[in-house]
Parts: C-alpha cells; sequence; structure tokens
C-alpha cells in the first residue's frame, strides 16, 4: 500500500463505528484514552498517522468489540505503523489546506475517473502549465515556492507509473482553449497531453463545444477515487468523490452521493468523443496555438 491513507480511513470508521454502537460520545470515548476529544477525532477521521495498539485495546474492551473485529483493527493499526512516511508531508506546507489529504487517496487509489470543466488535472499537467497556474493564482509569490508546487505536480505524476493504477479523464473543449500562460505554453501542455493519452493506463476523452446538452457544467469539476484492498486485512475502503473549490474541498463518501457523481460521469461520458478523435483534436488545437 502507498502510504496509510486507506489504513487510517478503515480503522478511524471502524472506531466510529464501535463507539456509536456502545452508547459513547468522543468526549467521554478520549476520557478512557486520557487524551482530547480533538486527537481522538483526527483518529475517527482517519487523518492521524499513528495509532497505538494500547489504545485500540482500551477502547475495544470499552466497546465490548468481539475478537474478530478487533484483530482486524489491530491489524489496521499495525499496518499504520508500518507505513514509510508520504513523500508529500514535507511538502504539505506548500498545498492549499487539506489537499494534501487529497493527495494521499490520490497515492492509494487503484483508479481515477475525473472531470474537468477548467484547468488540466494535475496528474496532466507540464511544468510549464503548473507553473502558469502557481503564478496567475499567486502573482507575488516567491520563485522558490513557486517551484515547490512545480515538484508537488512532478512528483504526483510519478503514480502513473505504476501499471495496476488507471485514470480516466473526460475535459470540456473549454480546458483546451483556455490559454493558461500563453500560446507557447499551451502548445506544449497539448502536445505533452497527448503523449500522456499513449499510455496504456491512461484514457483520456474531450466533450467538444458542439456536443448534445449534459449536465458537466452544472455539476462541476470532481474526482472519483477507487481503492484496492488492504494487504492485511483484506478490507475495501469505499469509493470517495473529490470536489476541490477555491475557498474550500469537499470529500463525498456516503454511497448515495458517489452514485450520483458515478451517473453524471456516465451521462457525461457518452457525449464525449472516443480516444482517437480527442487525441486529434488536442493535435489540431496545439497546432493552431503553434501558428
Amino acid at each position: 500500500m502507498a502510504g496509510s491513507t486507506l489504513a487510517s480511513r478503515a480503522l478511524g470508521r471502524l472506531l466510529a463505528h464501535h463507539r456509536k454502537q456502545a452508547g459513547y460520545t468522543v468526549y467521554a470515548a478520549a476520557q478512557l484514552l486520557e487524551t482530547s476529544q480533538q486527537t481522538l477525532g483526527r483518529v475517527e477521521d482517519g487523518v492521524k498517522s499513528k495509532v497505538p495498539q494500547i489504545w485500540i485495546n482500551a477502547l475495544a474492551n470499552a466497546y465490548n468489540v468481539g475478537d474478530d473485529d478487533r484483530r482486524v483493527m489491530i491489524g489496521l493499526a499495525q499496518e499504520l505503523a508500518q507505513a514509510q512516511k508520504n513523500w508529500w508531508r514535507a511538502l504539505a506546507d506548500e498545498m492549499n489546506p487539506r489537499f494534501d489529504h487529497y493527495v494521499g487517496l490520490e497515492d492509494a487509489a487503484r483508479s481515477l475517473a475525473v472531470w474537468r470543466v477548467a484547468v488540466l488535472p494535475g496528474l496532466l499537467q507540464s511544468a510549464e502549465y503548473r507553473r502558469a497556474i502557481a503564478w496567475a493564482e499567486y502573482p507575488d509569490m516567491p520563485t522558490d515556492q513557486v517551484e515547490r508546487r512545480v515538484e508537488i505536480a512532478v512528483r504526483r505524476q510519478s503514480r502513473l507509473d505504476n501499471p495496476n493504477f488507471s485514470v480516466d479523464v473526460v475535459l470540456s473543449e473549454y480546458v483546451l482553449r483556455e490559454q493558461v500562460g500563453g500560446s507557447a505554453v499551451m502548445h506544449d501542455q497539448l502536445k505533452h497531453l497527448a503523449t500522456m493519452a499513449e499510455r496504456p493506463n491512461v484514457s483520456l476523452r474531450v466533450v467538444p463545444f458542439d456536443a448534445p446538452a449534459q449536465m458537466g457544467s452544472i455539476v462541476g469539476s470532481f474526482v472519483l477515487l477507487e481503492f484496492p484492498k488492504l494487504p492485511q486485512t483484506g478490507m475495501v475502503e469505499p469509493p470517495v468523490v473529490f470536489v476541490e473549490g477555491y475557498a474550500g474541498d469537499l470529500y463525498l463518501e456516503r454511497e448515495t452521493e458517489v452514485m450520483r457523481y458515478r451517473t453524471a460521469f456516465a451521462q457525461i461520458s457518452r457525449v464525449a468523443l472516443n480516444q482517437e478523435q480527442t487525441r486529434q483534436l488536442v493535435l489540431s488545437i496545439a497546432k493552431e496555438y503553434g501558428e
């Protein structure tokens, strides 16, 4: 498993489930561990990178958890303890608040379904394109800080080297037409995009301006992440929909919410060009930028 994100989420979900079944509040359960309500809340939210096994046993005793469930939770805690430090933690200060959590999910996912109405997804951005976005968002940002953001994008793209990871990207044609960084940057970016789409684990399709009416602009950009089994416990974490916003991000996990976005992605995909048509369109627009 890449990092500890899935194990921490699974453990947090189980602990919260058993706590509620036992009738404990977060505050009361935290008192059992002689820790703060905020700390236990982070454990249940799946964002704490290490959970002592003694805590698991203490809570399992208090919640009257059966032996099988106790072993599963201890196994998840052991996975957390054994996981290597995630590479993005050292660069977390350069990300928007909570985006490091998304990067952890992306690094652990087995597949992504991506719909974008503006700006290419980070996994497919060229360095110059990412640099232009950073300058546009923060014109006064120091150069070294901008370069760290570019480094994050490059490190994320190494995920595509894993053949067990796949990306299905559907773009509005507007994404190709928006001149991020100017015509020279866009020419190189679209050539890069066409090259990336040749990878066997990358699917790229475009919804052209003249496509039949579809709900993509109403739904807005999103990513649907699916996850593999956890190695020790065999558990599978439920999918997550990530919706990035300027003032804050959303992580949607409820089955009804995920299903709505899954249905939306299927409907948007039906009016998209196929991969070869998309490639021809991308190269045609790249040629226009190069003239």
